[in-house]
């Protein structure tokens, strides 16, 4: 009798996560991967380079000159999409926080908690600051700068765009992304289970 209950058990479980999976696959976002950049700097290299190499795939990269439509709202799907996905990629370029919307971008990525992978082209990390123009509330600069500095301290990768093997860097970077992609998977997953072992059994 024991044996047969532990066997229901188990059934019930498999089919709650079988149902679970059908969900989630149905739930799937229009978004698992946000590609932070500044447009003019990379939307013609690295940026678009690797949105179609993630694409290729079969993965959901969001890259906002590719997503987005006349009579989209800026801040509205921008902020959508990040809230969305899975895994950031934040590209930095010399210029980049030059950007309010690059700054924006990266600080929502950091706030909401997602996994973010620098990329650092022709840029050192410790030359990326945030400027002062008098344009931005102190509020937002703090926030900016809190969200840079996170970045700068978290592993990523590096490329020279004009000694660097482009193929190589692309799959390199594609790898780092599913890699991360995986791992948050794994960690939803895990927490799932134990949620419903918790409030189930």
């Amino acid at each position: 009798m024991q044996q047969r209950s532990a066997s229901a058990a188990k059934n019930f479980c498999r089919q709650i996560m079988n149902h679970h999976n059908q969900i989630q696959y149905l739930k799937r976002p229009s978004c698992d991967v946000f590609i932070n950049h500044r447009c003019i700097d990379t939307k013609r290299t690295i940026s678009g380079l690797l949105f179609d190499h993630l694409s290729r795939l079969g993965l959901h990269p969001f890259l906002d000159s590719r997503n987005m439509r006349p009579g989209d709202k800026l801040f509205d799907s921008i902020d959508r999409a990040i809230r969305e996905c899975k895994v950031g990629v934040a590209v930095f370029s010399p210029r980049y926080c030059e950007s309010y919307f690059c700054l924006h971008e990266l600080a929502l990525l950091m706030e909401t908690k997602r996994r973010v992978i620098p990329i650092f082209c022709d840029v050192k990390p410790s030359q990326l600051h945030v400027k002062n123009d008098g344009s931005c509330p102190p509020r937002e600069l703090q926030r900016f700068a809190r969200a840079l500095e996170e970045a700068k301290y978290t592993v990523g990768l590096t490329f020279d765009s004009l000694e660097g093997d482009w193929s190589e860097f692309l799959t390199t970077a594609a790898d780092a992304v599913v890699h991360n992609l995986i791992e948050v998977d794994g960690e939803e997953t895990h927490k799932e289970r134990k949620y419903f072992m918790k409030n189930y059994f």
